[in-house]
């Protein structure tokens, strides 16, 4: 059998040296296989011990943060007050919604929008705004929800059906109705992507709501406060629940500040209602100091609206509203004074020497100028005038006669002196400029020389001149002033530095005499007159179109003039100042009731409070 074994190895051709060699081949096979075994058991046993030992304390860590969330607080923001203290904008609680974007399913997304009724194609475009943030901050979806959409919500926010939404109460601002002030105040929104990349938001992050407009934005910072944060616990079921004691990174809301205008509540509704159903604005000064006592503009819009965040489509209906409600007259218009210019000729024309106030003028109607025949506003004409009388009845012929020997260099000279042509420096973001025409003007803008014949229309306050209404008031303001300037502002009890000019006081005295005959001696404002009270002022009307456009009757009412006064009281230190523009308001005696109105509330309650109180109410008034 051994023979027949080895016969048969010796025939196969394998020995006894190839089944050794197959052995140890399969021996070492095992012995591999041993070591990857070993090598494996090596890894996941270090692996235990990175998780378990090496970082216990980050995965501690991780599991907290599962646990336990952070909840922003939203600081509540300042108040603002009129100057007698009474709160014109305050915060209440509402209920804000937010969005989990840890939690977030985005087939959830056509169903939270229809339920807090909003675009679903806006909440995704704000994710992806969002998508450089960490996850773990949350995104305000919706803010002061309505009981519907509250209901929604917490029927819904729960681990199986919305894991995303969040509710939070926070302070809602809270604005007058109406729009009362809307300009002025402003409103709240989110801080945009164009608004971070600028250096005026630069501090602040995606999901901020910052001031958007008006003193709101003005003093963001100081009517922000700081927001604050607080740790809850949350459960398997995604239920929020205190924690038994407050960590060390809970911290509390700081409020912002109080904000106290100038502001008069009772000035301010009574230059509101003055414009109602009108397109203009009312600009009411202190010349004393330069405290904006109200300030209306019409149309406006409901700071209200914007809270918790306005919808596309009525930000496009807002946009797109001819009569532009979004825009504060009041500092943005900026539009020909017409006559009301015509006080700052006489300025340049007796301080320079070219004007004499017993210089006269015949006025027949009007009067030819480098061979154009220019109109005067009494077409049946004025006859002879001197200065005063020029003024009282706002003839035109008179001052194109005078202002063609002044030169616009020197109507221009003092018409800057006054604070035309630039910005008054109101605190108020977007205040326009204005402007005052002059040789050199001309030159760097439009690369042409100055004709004479352009003086013409210049020295009545049309042509190339634009004042805003804040602009009017303030210029003449410091006029009656006797050429002390105060830049307006809007904070009670801010001190502000006057720009003083040395002018003649014979000269002021003469212009400020003629502007209360305007009033007070049958001129074009006397429908400004308030029995006991000496009103000064002077009326404007400046045309928006040419007079052929407008006889061509294809422009209605747009082709009517625009209408301006501005007056203050009394004659001797004025206490007030106000300057009115109704566009389209025709001629500018009809604005003279709207200025009247409200220097006559401003002395109506200076009157009621100088009263001493009854007796009776001295007595049950508590200590």
């Amino acid at each position: 059998m051994a023979i027949l074994e080895s016969e048969r190895a010796t025939q196969t051709g394998r020995g006894p040296m190839l089944l050794r060699d197959d052995t140890r081949f399969a021996q070492g096979r095992i012995a591999i296989f041993q070591y990857i075994t070993v090598a494996v058991f090596l890894f996941l046993l270090s692996g235990f011990w990175m998780l378990q030992v090496h970082g216990h304390e980050a995965a501690s860590q991780a599991a907290e943060r599962n646990r336990i969330k952070t909840v922003p607080l939203i600081a509540p923001r300042g108040k603002i007050l009129d100057r007698d203290g009474r709160v014109i904008v305050d915060n209440q609680p509402a209920f804000s919604v937010m969005l989990s974007r840890e939690n977030l399913r985005m087939e959830h997304i056509d169903v939270i929008a229809a339920g807090l009724n909003l675009d679903a194609d806006d909440i995704r475009t704000r994710l992806k705004r969002f998508a450089s943030r960490p996850k773990y901050y949350p995104l305000i979806l919706k803010q002061d929800l309505d009981p519907s959409e509250l209901a929604f919500v917490e029927s819904h926010r729960d681990r199986n059906t919305f894991p995303e939404l969040e509710l939070e109460q926070s302070p809602r601002r809270l604005y007058p109705r109406g729009g009362l002030a809307g300009h002025v105040i402003g409103y709240v929104g989110e801080v945009s992507d164009q608004e971070l990349n600028s250096a005026e938001f630069a501090k602040y992050t995606q999901g901020d709501f910052v001031g958007q407009a008006g003193l709101e934005r003005q003093y963001n910072d100081l009517l922000k406060g700081v927001d604050g944060q607080k740790r809850v616990v949350v459960d398997s079921l995604g239920r929020e629940r205190p924690l038994d004691q407050s960590g060390t990174s809970d911290k509390e809301a700081t409020p912002g500040q109080t904000l106290q205008l100038s502001l008069d509540l009772d000035l301010q509704a009574v230059a509101e209602l003055s414009l109602e159903g009108k397109i203009g604005a009312v600009v009411a000064l202190d010349p004393r100091n330069g405290e904006v006592l109200a300030m209306a503009s019409r149309p406006s819009y409901d700071p209200n609206a914007f809270e918790g965040g306005i919808g596309r489509q009525q930000w496009k209906d807002l946009m797109a509203n001819p009569d532009k409600p979004m825009m504060n007259r009041a500092i943005q218009e900026q539009s020909a004074p017409g006559s009301t210019y015509k006080p700052f000729v006489s300025l340049a024309g007796l301080e320079t020497g070219t004007l004499d106030p017993g210089y006269t003028v015949h006025c027949n109607g009007g009067a030819t100028f480098f061979g154009h025949y220019y109109h005067c506003d009494l077409h049946t004409g004025h006859g002879t005038l001197d200065l005063h009388r020029a003024i009282v009845h706002s003839c035109d012929v008179y001052f194109y006669t005078v202002g063609n020997r002044i030169g616009v260099d020197n109507i221009a000279k003092y018409a800057e002196m006054a604070g035309l042509g630039r910005k008054t420096g109101v605190d108020l973001p977007g205040e326009a400029e204005g402007l005052v025409p002059s040789t050199r003007w001309k030159v760097r803008t439009m690369h042409e020389k100055w004709y004479a014949g352009d003086t013409i229309s210049v020295a009545v306050g049309q042509g190339q001149v634009l004042v805003t209404p804040v602009q009017l008031a303030a210029a003449v303001g410091g006029l009656s002033e006797g050429g002390v300037w105060y830049r307006p502002h809007l904070v009670k009890g801010e001190r502000v530095e006057p720009r003083q000019d040395d002018l003649n006081p014979d000269d002021v005295s003469t212009i400020i005499s003629a502007m209360c005959g305007v009033v007070n001696e049958g001129g074009t404002g006397a429908p400004a007159q308030i029995p006991g009270i000496e009103v000064c002022g002077k009326t404007g009307t400046a045309q928006r179109v040419s007079l052929d456009l407008r006889k061509s009757g294809k422009l209605g009412d747009e082709g009517k003039d625009n209408a301006w006064f501005v007056g203050f009281a009394p004659r001797q230190n004025p206490e007030i100042v106000v300057a009115a523009l109704i566009e389209g308001g025709g001629w500018g005696a009809s604005t003279s009731p709207t200025v009247r109105d409200v220097i006559k509330a401003y002395f109506d309650k200076k009157a009621r409070l100088s009263k001493p109180l009854p007796q009776t109410a001295l007595l049950s008034r508590p200590r």
